[in-house]
């Protein structure tokens, strides 16, 4: 371990990507700075907004370009989607089993497709090279079901690695990377929270919470972590801001504004454990 405090940023969709710059805006507007982590770990959304933070980009003008309304999309996780995650996780007691099963899913939706989304992530990320201080990416490979991590001595784009990081299957096509194929990292954890392990300070910003089967929810990830963890998820009006669509461009602002309140809410209880550690 180089350091003693890591930020851990879950998955969540285009409204979790809001939700949680909302909240990092928050929390830097009362005192509580987060950039300066010594790991930041990214799943999916968490993944855009982790390479967002450490490639030095304005928290403030990140934020104010979530207020841009956005245009309603049919992009999300349909019924056959979920049903099909959902059934791999509880019909295996092996993660890598399941998730493999998941890739299978995710390759065969997405047959005969040509959609590139590299545009998407080269747009929102500010450079496209690695930053200097630790970033971790997750992945699952959509042939193996290994889980993944890209950083920067992986030899893998940055670009490529947030992209393959947030390929929902049944939505987007896997990424290929080389000679293999990659999905949403989100489907080994919704905010691998474990990654953070021996770290003294950990904080977790997580738009999805939930895990069934071999996803293994954030909560009982970060109690196995044990004390010094913070975990903020959307509260109540959060929750009602953002709604099921988590993919839909046109509850951002909404989500970003819930977010920015909610930071401004927790900045206490993190500022209490960011400060307490050095």
């Amino acid at each position: 371990m180089a350091g003693t405090r890591a930020l851990v940023l879950g998955s969540g969709g285009v409204t979790g990507v809001a939700w949680q710059i909302g909240v990092l805006c928050g929390l830097a507007r009362a005192g509580v700075d987060l950039g300066d982590a010594d790991l930041v770990v990214g799943t999916s959304a968490g993944a855009v907004v982790g390479a967002q933070l450490r490639s030095g980009a304005d928290l403030a003008r990140l934020y104010a370009g979530q207020l841009v309304p956005g245009e309603p999309s049919a992009d999300r996780m349909g019924p056959g989607a979920v049903s099909r995650v959902l059934l791999a996780a509880v019909g295996s007691r092996d993660g890598r089993r399941a998730r493999a099963r998941i890739g299978r899913y995710a390759v065969a939706a997405a047959a005969g497709s040509r959609v590139s989304r590299r545009p998407v992530f080269e747009e929102a990320l500010p450079v496209w090279s690695w930053p200097q201080r630790p970033l971790w990416v997750t992945g699952v490979d959509a042939d193996s079901g290994d889980f993944v991590v890209f950083d920067a001595s992986s030899g893998v784009d940055l670009v490529d690695a947030v992209s393959a990081s947030c390929a929902v299957p049944g939505v987007w096509p896997p990424v290929v990377i080389g000679a293999r194929r990659f999905v949403d990292g989100g489907m080994r954890s919704a905010a691998n929270v474990d990654l953070a392990v021996g770290y003294a300070a950990v904080v977790v910003l997580a738009p999805i919470g939930w895990g069934v089967g071999h996803l293994p929810s954030v909560s009982r990830q970060a109690v196995a972590l044990g004390s010094g963890v913070v975990v903020v998820s959307p509260d109540r009006a959060a929750r009602r801001v953002i709604g099921r669509r988590l993919l839909d461009p046109a509850r951002r602002v909404g989500a970003a504004r819930a977010g920015r309140r909610q930071g401004l809410s927790v900045a206490g209880r993190v500022g209490r454990l960011w400060g307490g550690v050095g």
